[in-house]
């Protein structure tokens, strides 16, 4: 059976916290594509946070986080969805660090060298209960199997500030920074899979179009093919180990579910390392309002950490983002 890949990102704009770049890799019939998922799952799934009302049963919502989740309030729909994902998955962490070394293990060691990661730990999930977490889940596989699919992993990877600072060194600009990092994640799921053609697709990367020196240089070994460029998506073609991979960058890619699915996992994981920060620096300092990380807000939270982060000899590469 052929697989699927879908990619996105959560954390591009701030300047405090980290940017995480997420894939789901899913199996699925021949001839089922990215956009045809949430029709095979029918009313088991749906794409926004709005289900109909005619429909009997409370849907799972898989969605793009920016619907699923705001500022303020609560984690409800991004958590139902992503703890939904891992039971399918047979995955439960217990906690903050067992979700890292689920998603995200070789990220580990420089996570847990910075302060506000290393001394923190929360049971999880947060708003919802495991009990719920685990029917969510067998539901959401149940529907999968009824539809002949599943989804076989989660992958993350997310580029910690001082990391962040020397990649834009090294590649000049965020959309070639998020690009570079997005096809390394890609490019590892692809070598674990194999025996059947891959599918990925990806959001468009800063409104970019022409993706080819980049997939060139990942899969130097296969020559790409250029199927179709332009504002609306980007197509591209090779074949790894006889097998044909397609590429595409969409416009609006999160309407699809193995993109909405991997936007959610990234905004989680984004949240979860800006409730340590928060934590970390809220409790140094009684009275200090927790920040998202944005650039208004970050400069004022950057000003008010600014005695304590000296008196702790913390440097500014290990907080705060050039762009």
């Amino acid at each position: 059976m052929p697989y699927i890949i879908g990619t996105d990102e959560a954390g591009y704009g701030p300047n405090l916290g980290p940017l995480v770049v997420a894939a789901t890799v899913w199996e699925v019939p021949l001839g089922v594509r990215a956009e045809d998922l949430y029709e095979r799952l029918g009313p088991a799934v749906c794409p926004n946070t709005k289900p109909p009302e005619a429909q009997s049963a409370e849907p799972l919502v898989i969605c793009d986080s920016k619907q699923a989740y705001q500022s303020g309030q609560g984690l409800k729909h991004l958590e139902r969805g992503v703890w939904a994902a891992l039971r399918a998955m047979d995955q439960m962490p217990r906690c903050w660090s067992e979700l890292w070394e689920t998603l995200a293990p070789d990220c580990l060691e420089a996570m847990f060298s910075e302060p506000w990661y290393s001394e923190f730990d929360s049971p999880l999930p947060i708003e919802l209960q495991r009990a719920e977490a685990d029917r969510l889940g067998r539901r959401f596989h149940q529907a999968l199997a009824d539809a002949d699919m599943e989804l076989l992993d989660v992958v993350c990877r997310p580029v910690f500030p001082k990391e962040f600072n020397k990649l834009l060194t090294c590649f000049r600009s965020k959309t070639k920074l998020l690009s570079n990092v997005t096809l390394q994640l890609v490019h590892r799921v692809v070598q674990r899979l194999g025996g059947q053609p891959v599918s990925i697709v990806c959001d468009k990367h800063g409104g970019r179009n022409r993706y080819l020196p980049l997939l060139n240089g990942f899969f130097s070994d296969c020559p790409v093919e250029v199927r179709h460029e332009s504002r609306q998506q980007s197509v591209y073609r090779f074949k790894l180990a006889g097998d044909r991979v397609e590429v595409r960058f969409c416009m609006r890619a999160e309407s699809y579910l193995p993109v909405a699915l991997a936007s959610m996992f990234a905004k989680y994981l984004r949240e979860l390392a800006m409730m340590a920060w928060n934590e970390f620096w809220c409790d140094r300092l009684p009275g200090l309002e927790p920040t998202a990380g944005y650039p208004n807000d970050a400069r004022r939270f950057k000003e008010a950490i600014a005695d304590a982060q000296a008196e702790l000899q913390i440097d500014d590469c290990l907080i705060w983002r050039n762009k």
